[in-house]
């Protein structure tokens, strides 16, 4: 599907800022309507598909977007340090579902409404590259695993939080939300399942699927429920993936060898000398420097040959849903 003249214009005349409020707003509106477990897979990957000529624009003749990124968008890490210091309410809590993409966000957005709950939702942009340890230092934590055990204290931005990083099943993290007035809970799904799920053929479908059935599931939803006890509550992530099992391949040897050479399997890569320019126009990849340092990045929807076969789930390179972000607010 090709993108429309009225998006087009929008995204060739706007300012950057503007820009990126038209590209969210577009991939928020293929990505959030609501999903049927009858068809969830197909549909999942049907939406990621809608999305291409996005990732192609941005990597052609749009792909100077990207170096206004960074100073363009709301960034998820000071949107919930924002909401934090702003929010009126005396108890507030986050879960941070690590990798969550906006494919994802139906079933969270519907399940609140069945359920009963206010929902709000927006989307806000990853840190670049986006990848972990750029958001969790983006709230004054060194990286993930600090949060295990309240192990930051309060060496952070989420002022007053009692913390925990962890993978266990939805029912074992109830008793740890307790009676904690400020809780901050990074859980590692979807993100250790996106992993184990990289090398099969039907990646992307085998994750929704298995997304599906715990964002669906009553012991989520009881999970949630203890965290809006006395709270409001903030659902978000600390990125978004690619689903390259769906990309096209990188034919042209010479291309395939920088890619190989440069990234091996990944999407980004330390930036060393920091006057980095592509011999192809448009670029294979891009140099930027971000609040994080100067990095290079894959640009768009591209794989390539590499041994033991291309991840056909990513994170970390230039492509929409790698860097959107959902982040969803829920009240009682």
């Amino acid at each position: 599907m090709t993108l429309s003249l009225n998006l087009l214009q929008k995204l060739t005349t706007a300012k950057p800022e503007e820009a990126w409020r038209n590209i969210f707003s577009y991939a928020q509106d293929v990505c959030c309507l609501p999903l049927e477990k009858s068809n969830a897979a197909s549909e999942v990957v049907r939406r990621d598909g809608k999305l291409a000529d996005l990732d192609l624009f941005l990597a052609s003749a749009g792909w100077d977007l990207w170096q206004e990124f960074d100073n363009s968008v709301e960034h998820t890490a000071e949107a919930l340090i924002n909401w934090w210091q702003e929010s009126p309410h005396d108890g507030k809590a986050v879960l941070i579902l690590d990798a969550l993409s906006l494919r994802e966000s139906p079933w969270i957005i519907e399940g609140a409404k069945e359920h009963g709950y206010n929902v709000q939702y927006r989307v806000t942009a990853a840190e670049l590259p986006a990848d972990t340890t750029q958001f969790a230092r983006s709230l004054g934590f060194s990286q993930r695993s600090s949060l295990q055990n309240n192990g930051a204290g309060n060496a952070h931005r989420l002022t007053g939080a009692q913390t925990e990083s962890l993978d266990w099943n939805w029912h074992d993290c109830i008793p740890l939300v307790g009676a904690k007035t400020h809780f901050v809970l990074w859980h590692h799904f979807p993100d250790y399942r996106l992993h184990d799920y990289a090398g099969s053929g039907q990646s992307l479908q085998s994750l929704t699927t298995e997304v599906m059935e715990n964002l669906t599931s009553e012991d989520f939803w009881k999970l949630i429920e203890t965290l809006t006890n006395g709270r409001k509550l903030v659902i978000t992530a600390d990125h978004g993936y690619a689903a390259t099992g769906h990309f096209p391949n990188t034919n042209e040897a010479a291309q395939k060898q920088l890619l190989k050479e440069t990234y091996s399997a990944g999407r980004w890569a330390n930036a060393a000398a920091g006057n980095y320019q592509s011999r192809y126009v448009p670029p294979l990849d891009l140099e930027l420097q971000t609040r994080h340092g100067r990095n290079r990045f894959v640009l768009g929807r591209r794989k390539w040959s590499v041994q033991g076969g291309y991840p056909t789930l990513a994170h970390g390179g230039l492509s929409v849903l790698e860097v959107a972000v959902p982040f969803i607010e829920i009240s009682r």
